[in-house]
């Protein structure tokens, strides 16, 4: 008897595309911005494959701590409904409803926060060869009730990592950085992609370090960093640093 093995297509924060999708689940949008006066907003889920979709959706709170990236499970949002099952076709609005007040008082920033779609195998039915079950995690934003329109605000250090390098994004900003198609030129103007599309988000108050494939050699000299932030281009002098201990 031929076995079905399960594999978990992850895609998370596709932010830069319009819509996520593979096999015949969609989630569109793949980010979400809740105004203070907007109590609710969706997502839709629609199956454009030739069987029946059973997804299970939840959402947590998402925090970057020491470096690593934490989801717990949330208090200021709530999903309606948790479960669906979608036929050939058919598609479903899943409401993000936010309980109580948004972020307010004084230094008040963004709420961050991730609605995880999982596809789930369906009770009773057999496959031959691969099943693929994906996974979406959809960025959630709720904006402080009161002050200026957030916005990140950033500092860039590359730091050696042994034979490599790594870069730090600190932002001290009051809402989050999307980062994506990051190019170091050095001082000849040679250009070293480091990141195509999306490379990651540095949350409000948080501090990430992405380490980098090519040979802390490459920016001896220093440089820019060309990169977008929230789908603006940008340019960052930078130099490399040892590490601080």
């Amino acid at each position: 008897m031929a076995r079905c093995r399960q594999f978990v297509v992850l895609l998370a924060g596709l932010a830069l595309a319009g819509i996520a999708d593979a096999a015949g689940l969609q989630v569109s949008p793949v980010s979400l911005s809740l105004l203070p006066a907007q109590n609710a907003d969706g997502l839709w889920l629609s199956n454009t494959g030739d069987g029946a979709v059973h997804a299970q959706v939840r959402v947590y709170h998402w925090a970057q701590e020491g470096g690593e990236e934490k989801l717990t499970p949330s208090r200021g949002l709530v999903i309606s409904p948790p479960m669906l099952q979608l036929a050939p076709g058919d598609k479903q609005l899943i409401r993000v409803i936010r309980v109580g007040a948004p972020p307010n008082g004084a230094g008040a920033v963004e709420d961050s926060y991730r609605v995880v779609v999982d596809e789930l195998p369906l009770e009773g039915k057999t496959q031959k060869g691969l099943q693929f079950v994906l996974h979406y995690s959809i960025p959630v934003f709720v904006e402080p009730a009161a002050g200026p329109a957030t916005a990140p605000q950033l500092r860039w250090n590359l730091q050696r990592s042994g034979d490599h390098a790594m870069v730090e994004i600190v932002n001290s900003g009051t809402g989050h950085a999307q980062i994506a198609n990051m190019t170091f030129v050095d001082s000849s103007g040679h250009r070293t992609e480091l990141a195509a599309g999306l490379a990651g988000y540095v949350l409000p108050g948080a501090t990430v370090h992405w380490a980098l494939k090519p040979p802390a050699t490459t920016f001896s000299n220093g440089g820019n960093l060309e990169v977008s932030i929230n789908g603006t281009k940008a340019t960052q002098p930078v130099s490399l640093a040892d590490r601080a201990h």
